[in-house]
């Protein structure tokens, strides 16, 4: 690292940089915990058959989001990028005394999925609406399900993003890892300068980090480099990577999503 990207050619690139040995970030996500009940994960799938139980159908689900989560704005940029606004309810939790009746809610959720739940609550989560109950609260498997379902949307629309595309999916999932890994503020310093000078080769010959699209690699990509230290320069020594930022922020879904990260 930092490997060559030429333009068009990105498959495979970040696969090879995610295979690095390192160790992964925490992240964000957890509202309201119990100081000694573990979370509960929930994953179930929107989808049919073996994929998922839950029938894709619109106004029936709701996600509940958190304020100041990157988990949670990665949610919301998609949800704008996907026209999902008008369909798929959103909920933002903030503190429990500002917003009490969406906590009161989200407990109700989490204690119809399981019986005597006394654990933490956390968000980002994905809800049933038809049967009050917690669909899912890991993330990966809620952006997939939102990129993957056009019929959670009322209508199709013009012009909305493919944000996961079957041939990119393997490099999408690789630029995540990547990116927990290698570009947070605690990551080591050198793993970062390389990541951050691998993207930045990437976007001096593409518009976006996987070629000429907009994926959800970009969402997962300008989260991350928005929470590092911008106001310190982080991004100063990267051109491209510092204009990428900039002009995405500029895109209506990027610009709406940025209320839920502060």
């Amino acid at each position: 690292m930092p490997e060559t990207v030429s333009r068009g050619s990105s498959t495979g690139t970040f696969a090879t940089a995610a295979r690095t040995a390192g160790t992964g970030a925490p992240a964000c996500g957890t509202v309201a915990p119990s100081a000694t009940a573990r979370p509960h994960r929930f994953r179930g799938r929107i989808g049919v058959g073996l994929a998922g139980g839950f029938y894709p159908a619109p106004h029936r689900y709701q996600l509940y989001l958190s304020e100041g989560c990157q988990r949670s704005l990665r949610v919301s940029i998609t949800v704008a990028l996907l026209g999902l606004e008008h369909s798929t309810a959103t909920t933002v939790l903030t503190r429990p005394a500002e917003t009490p009746d969406a906590f009161a809610s989200l407990r109700r959720a989490y204690e119809a999925t399981w019986h005597h739940y006394d654990g933490p609550l956390t968000a980002p989560a994905l809800c049933d609406r038809w049967s009050g109950r917690v669909v899912s609260n890991h993330t990966p498997d809620i952006l997939r399900d939102l990129a993957d379902l056009a019929d959670l949307r009322d209508d199709e629309g013009p012009g909305l993003p493919a944000l996961r595309p079957p041939a990119l999916a393997a490099e999408i999932d690789a630029v995540r890892e990547l990116l927990t890994r290698d570009v947070t503020p605690a990551s080591p310093p050198h793993a970062r300068a390389a990541t951050l000078a691998l993207l930045d080769h990437q976007l001096a010959s593409s518009p976006y980090v996987l070629g000429e699209a907009i994926t959800a690699a970009d969402v997962d990509l300008w989260v991350a480099l928005t929470h590092l230290d911008t106001a310190g320069g982080a991004l100063s020594a990267y051109l491209h990577l510092d204009g990428y930022v900039r002009r995405l922020g500029r895109h209506p879904a990027f610009l709406g999503g940025g209320r839920t990260g502060r």
